[in-house]
């Protein structure tokens, strides 16, 4: 495990070598939220982070539902009863069990991890532009049809959960990288993801906290140029169909 802190944002990642899966807490004045619940052993060492921080943690935001991000969420949901949590109304469905696609979707399957036996229920479900504590909800949708990141609008740091990924080179969520190519193979809809990546970048972001790779700093100029990338990537493929 490692963790990494920028201003009121920590980072904790867990293979940090192999396979960098993070979560992160977020400092609030009084406590803290936890963004993701990581991977299923991942719960004590989250309960430790806080308790060297000195808060409590009183709230998850699940920026989706596969399993590499709600793995431990019973498990804390056990250590700490009065916690809330919050995904987007979408994704419930997924945590619930429920892969049907609706109408207006890309027709594709959902992929990835789907959570079999997560016994925790949301408390509340999110929409676009709502607000907890110093972060805004924004629906980013593509990794997942209810994906959600989150802007820290005191810093502008955005969690992005897995519309974007740093580990193996910055990549739009889709865009299978050879050096890491877990999220680009577990993404649902890559032109959904394209949209939402662009959608992301209009929020200016001034750090961007991924769920696989390192945190990167004044991120603009990468987004953009990882887009631009994608977005020939996704015109070449229409043009050889």
């Amino acid at each position: 495990m490692k963790i990494t802190k920028n201003n009121c944002l920590y980072q904790i990642t867990f293979v940090p070598h192999f396979f960098p899966v993070n979560c992160y807490l977020v400092e609030e004045d009084e406590d803290l939220t936890l963004i993701d619940a990581a991977l299923p052993y991942s719960a004590k060492s989250i309960l430790q982070t806080a308790e060297l921080i000195g808060k409590p943690i009183k709230r998850i935001l699940l920026t989706h539902a596969h399993e590499d991000h709600v793995g431990s969420l019973d498990a804390i949901k056990k250590a700490i009863p009065d916690l809330k949590v919050y995904i987007s109304a979408r994704d419930n469905r997924i945590l619930t069990g429920d892969l049907t696609l609706d109408n207006h979707e890309d027709q594709t399957p959902i992929k990835g991890g789907i959570p079999k036996k997560i016994k925790t229920k949301a408390d509340e479900t999110l929409k676009d532009g709502d607000q907890i504590g110093s972060l805004q909800a924004i629906e980013t949708p593509g990794h997942t049809p209810g994906s959600m990141s989150y802007l820290d609008k005191r810093t502008r740091a955005l969690i992005a959960g897995d519309s974007f990924q740093t580990r193996g080179g910055t990549a739009v969520t889709g865009d299978v990288k050879k050096l890491f190519p877990f999220p680009g193979w577990a993404t649902w809809s890559k032109p959904t993801a394209l949209e939402s990546a662009k959608k992301i970048v209009t929020y200016n972001p001034e750090l961007l906290a991924p769920g696989h790779g390192d945190i990167l700093e004044n991120p603009l100029q990468t987004m953009e140029r990882a887009i631009h990338r994608f977005e020939i990537k996704m015109k070449g493929a229409i043009i050889t169909r």
